[in-house]
């Protein structure tokens, strides 16, 4: 078994070394990721500029491969130019904060990355732990994160999908994990409606120019059975197939043409 290890956080995040950690008990791992944090970069590829690869060593002494492209250009690299054979498996994460809801399925780097797999027939597996502290979410580099209960819940699901494959209209999973579980449950959940509601800041430069920052304030409830109600209220790990599929009912539009 080949699992390609990727994440958004950048190769040298502690989560992408605890993801290491985690599918390293389930084979040969390939670790290819961003140079850099590429947080909120969702499904965006590079193509107007090369792509540069650089072979390093991790934190733990693992080889890995530093990409100055997004996380979806790690996959395809990985995938089509390191990779003696298709993977049987990509990881995306463990990102350092939660993804949940419709909202971060087109912007979380995290996400894109599976989503990259899934399109090249690849089962995949974005991760996600749950933290409290906002410092710490965009870092680039090391954080002092108790990564132990996400491997294990990464494992578990990862072995699952080697075992028996993703079910049929399932393209890849997303799962959150909670920062502080108190058992090892897992749910299958639907997306929530957002996880953020948007909030911009407006400031000025020194020569009294507006400036913007896009920010969040969070949502800490949604209805029962969502991702946002199950991690935040429940207190459990997360689990929410998803298909590439977005076409929406054709048969709702069947006289709107006329």
């Amino acid at each position: 078994m080949t699992i390609l290890i990727t994440n958004d956080d950048g190769v040298n995040s502690s989560g992408i070394i605890a993801a290491k950690k985690a599918a390293d008990k389930l084979g040969e791992t390939l670790v290819v990721a961003s140079a850099t944090q590429q947080s909120g970069i969702g499904h965006a590829l590079t193509l107007f500029e090369p792509i540069r690869v650089t072979n390093i060593t991790m934190v733990d002494g693992g080889e890995a491969y530093m990409v100055s492209g997004t996380p979806t250009d790690s996959v395809i690299i990985g995938i089509f130019q390191i990779a003696d054979k298709k993977p049987d498996l990509v990881i995306s994460g463990i990102n350092i904060g939660e993804n949940l809801g419709k909202s971060e399925l087109t912007t979380s780097g995290t996400i894109g990355a599976a989503m990259e797999a899934a399109v090249h027939g690849i089962p995949a597996l974005s991760v996600s732990l749950q933290v409290t502290r906002g410092d710490i979410k965009f870092h680039d580099g090391h954080v002092d994160i108790d990564f132990s209960h996400a491997q294990k819940i990464t494992e578990r699901v990862a072995r699952m999908i080697l075992e028996k494959g993703l079910p049929e209209g399932v393209d890849f999973l997303n799962l959150n994990i909670p920062s502080h579980p108190q058992n090892d449950c897992i749910k299958l959940t639907r997306l929530g409606e957002r996880m953020y509601r948007v909030h911009i800041t407006e400031r000025l430069d020194p020569r009294g120019r507006p400036y913007y920052w896009i920010d969040g304030d969070s949502v800490e409830d949604d209805d029962k059975g969502t991702d946002v109600h199950t991690l935040k209220r429940e207190n459990c790990a997360t689990l929410t197939p998803i298909s590439l599929d977005a076409t929406s009912s054709l048969g709702s539009m069947a006289n709107w043409l006329d």
